[in-house]
């Protein structure tokens, strides 16, 4: 029977009615030969693995879980390294997928089959479109380009900066065209992403999140406006929501109902006292900051002098305590509660000082407008808010301060206020410093930022128990401050106001976006993130430190120290860089992830919400953001980075320390601290030009902006664009 089968004749594949299929497999067959003849392969093109956020474009929503708790309706789903091997990378990614959604001023990379020209990269050829926020749908088709241009040559990965910050709790595609060129100059392809598209239009895929994701793409693609020919890659991504635990602690303040600021803590020989003082009867005030757990005390005397640099003008000092709901765990971070559904909720209560300097003018009906002063970073309420205090007081402005998480010494530290004839008064100085190593001693800002396994979090937390704080001591001015204990409300508040150097700039452009009831501010020289600033400027070793702590150690040249790093990464606006510095990469990834963790506390993701944006129920501010070029300690681009997301250059004023320090070096070259260095007679002028800009700007209620010097040079009011995005250092 099988002989008979195959007895009978057999059929030509390549007879008339067979002859397309044996064409088609001739060609088939013909390719790989072709293809060998000519010399060519295949196209370069975005590589698409989505197993891997290093095999596919990223950020990718590929890399999250549904989660209806939040404000995204997703939290991030980060896959870990070999935890042994990389014990670091592990820590910070269980604190990454705790997130609600992707860093809003996201490092993306794109890897690629082979080389490219990373000139072709553009804000034309690879960009971002906003798909709207995930629950007002605002934004919608903002276009958003590229910066900050970075191939790697080893990896072949492309490394871009979003343009600007993008919008919180928002989804975004990321466009990437065959405007993008091979290093030949050939566009390049669409390749498995071309297939990828063709998977889902014929449901070929068996992964349903595979195939969930591919939807929300091609739905991306089709919102976005992008023309289909020129696509080669797409990925979608939704951004954290970063206000809104601040938003809703401010709600809890505003509901509260505090007893008011008590003033009567000070020790004498005689028994308590109130802590007020007529500044024309005191002889000094020692600080003993408690700088170890022995204890241990470092004595010193308060500048009682910078009182009088507009001579008479405060009359009183003055020192209370009132309590403040506090958030932070010991390990010093804020837990995390469901953006949308959870509710933050306070560890504790911290029991605060608050000094204040009252003006000598007659007090006006309802009380004096006040200006809380917010410190720098290493500073206490014992440092900058006294050099300000008398020129604000001299447009009849008082000052009140308190002390930054983690600063001021330990809680056992005093004031010993020595008047010029009487019994000293002793008065607790409100450190809250902390021996957070271990080592017996309180560094200068030790407990602001959060301990390990979440040093990725830094001083997040730090700088919003800080705002938690001054949204609380707002709150004590509305229900009223009896300074005197006469019966009348001493401060008003309908008048307050806000004012910061560096860290205070840093937590009072936070505090000025989510707080209500200030009426104006005027950050000077502010600065974001906290990770840029510290690697741009003269923080630049505590990068290192943090990376050479890691395990495994991200250090990457060869120094006595051990500290130095090389991450090989442009400035805005800069040509692109071709990396070929080993480990630049890995440091580039890990300086996004920290900056991710910290954009809740990023002064930059708020400074939108204090005029342009502001949040339900708030107002617009007047503002005057005070900066100065060449700072060392906030560098140029990070206050920069301020003013553009807040769309605040028309309110920038911009101190020429360049041209100051030309008409007399003795000015110095770094002008980091030219609002309160007053102690510097060549500096003083500026110093004082500068606070007297601050204090008409409150006396007038935001309405007055003066240029501190006139015609002169040495105040651009407002800055001249474009804004810096280079250092300026003076060498």
């Amino acid at each position: 029977m099988t002989a008979a089968l195959h007895s009978g004749p057999s059929r030509d594949p390549c007879l008339p009615a067979g002859r397309w299929r044996c064409w088609a497999v001739a060609v088939l067959l013909a390719l790989p030969a072709l293809a060998g003849a000519n010399g060519a392969a295949a196209g370069v093109h975005v590589r698409f693995d989505l197993a891997s956020p290093a095999t596919s474009p990223f950020p990718s929503d590929r890399f999250t879980r549904v989660d209806w708790s939040q404000k995204t309706f997703k939290r991030v789903h980060l896959p870990k390294p070999d935890c042994a091997v990389r014990p670091s990378d592990c820590a910070d990614i269980d604190v990454i997928n705790q997130l609600d959604g992707f860093n809003t001023q996201p490092r993306i990379t794109i890897p690629f089959s082979g080389d490219i020209d990373p000139a072709s990269v553009t804000s034309d050829t690879v960009y971002l479109v906003n798909l709207g926020d995930t629950l007002s749908g605002w934004g919608f088709g903002q276009r958003v380009g590229v910066n900050q241009v970075v191939w790697d040559v080893a990896t072949k990965t492309l490394a871009v900066e979003s343009d600007a910050l993008l919008a919180e709790h928002s989804r975004y595609v990321l466009v990437v065209t065959n405007g993008v060129r091979d290093a030949s100059g050939k566009p390049i392809e669409a390749g498995p992403f071309g297939r990828f598209r063709h998977d889902l239009n014929f449901g070929q895929s068996r992964d349903r999140d595979v195939a969930d994701y591919r939807k929300s793409l091609l739905d991306g693609q089709h919102a976005s406006g992008a023309a289909q020919q020129r696509v080669v890659a797409l990925s979608l991504f939704t951004t954290q929501s970063t206000t809104a635990d601040l938003e809703k602690i401010r709600a809890q303040i505003k509901r509260s109902n505090p007893a008011q600021i008590d003033f009567n803590i000070g020790a004498s020989a005689s028994g308590p006292v109130r802590a007020v003082f007529a500044t024309s009867a005191l002889a000094g005030i020692q600080f003993s900051r408690q700088t170890g757990v022995a204890p241990v005390f470092t004595p010193s005397f308060l500048p009682t002098p910078a009182l009088n640099v507009v001579p008479g003008s405060v009359a009183r000092v003055a020192y209370g305590r009132f309590s403040s709901p506090d958030y932070q765990t010991a390990e010093k971070y804020i837990p995390v509660t469901p953006t949308l559904l959870g509710q933050p909720r306070p560890q504790g209560s911290n029991q605060l000082t608050v000094q204040m300097f009252l003006p000598s003018s007659p007090m006006p009906a309802g009380g004096w407008p006040v200006a809380i002063f917010g410190h720098g970073f290493t500073d206490s309420m014992y440092g900058a808010p006294w050099t300000v205090a008398s020129v604000l007081a001299s447009q009849g402005i008082a000052t009140v301060s308190i002390n930054v998480v983690g600063h001021g010494g330990g809680p056992l530290g005093t004031l010993n206020v020595l008047p010029s004839a009487g019994t000293p008064v002793v008065v607790p100085a409100g450190g809250r410093g902390i021996d957070q190593d271990g080592n017996g001693n309180i560094d200068a800002t030790e407990g602001v930022n959060a301990a390990a396994p979440r040093s990725i979090i830094s001083s997040r937390d730090g700088l919003r128990q800080t705002v938690v704080d001054l949204m609380q001591l707002v709150r004590q001015i509305e229900v009223g401050v009896d300074v005197d204990g006469d019966g009348a409300v001493d401060l008003n508040p309908q008048r307050i106001y806000y004012a910061g150097q560096s860290f205070g700039g840093i937590y009072g452009t936070i505090l000025l976006g989510v707080e209500p009831n200030i009426q104006a501010g005027v950050p000077n020289v502010p600065g974001g993130s906290i990770t840029e600033v510290a690697r741009l400027g003269v923080f630049r070793p505590l990068t290192g430190q943090s990376l050479a702590t890691r395990v495994p150690s991200l250090i990457n040249v060869a120094h006595p120290s051990g500290i130095v790093f090389n991450e090989n990464l442009p400035l805005r606006d800069l040509p692109p860089v071709v990396n070929s510095v080993p480990g630049a990469a890995a440091i580039q990834q890990v300086l996004d992830r920290y900056e991710w963790v910290q954009q809740a506390g990023n002064p930059v993701s708020y400074a939108s919400y204090i005029r342009k944006k502001p949040l339900r129920g708030n107002a617009p501010k007047p503002v005057i953001v005070q900066v100065a070029k060449g700072d060392t300690v906030v560098p140029n681009p990070t206050s920069s980075a301020i003013v553009r997301a807040g769309d605040l250059a028309d309110r920038t004023t911009y101190f020429r320390n360049d041209l100051a320090y030309a008409a007399n070096n003795a000015v110095g070259k770094g002008p980091h601290t030219f609002l309160t260095n007053i102690g510097n007679a060549a500096a003083a002028p500026y110093a004082v030009g500068a606070q007297m800009q601050m204090a008409v700007f409150f006396a007038s209620n935001g309405a007055v902006v003066i240029d501190p010097d006139g015609a002169g040079p040495f105040f651009e009011v407002p800055i001249l664009l474009p804004l810096p995005e280079g250092l300026n250092f003076i060498p």
